[in-house]
């Protein structure tokens, strides 16, 4: 297999990666409670999804 003949440089390699972040997640409010959670996630506090109860949350 081919193999680089020369060692890639630090800023040349680091040039390359700079479109590779890390984004926060996006977040919406809960129909049922209004509560900030995960887009297409039941609640974490409510246990509500889609104006259905998926799960009883632990109080």
């Amino acid at each position: 297999m081919p193999n680089p003949k020369r060692k890639l440089s630090k800023s040349r390699r680091d040039k390359r990666r700079t479109h590779y972040k890390a984004s926060a997640p996006s977040l919406s409010a809960c129909s049922n409670c209004g509560e900030m959670k995960l887009a297409h996630r039941a609640c974490p506090s409510c246990g509500y999804y889609n104006q259905r109860s998926m799960f009883i949350p632990k109080s």
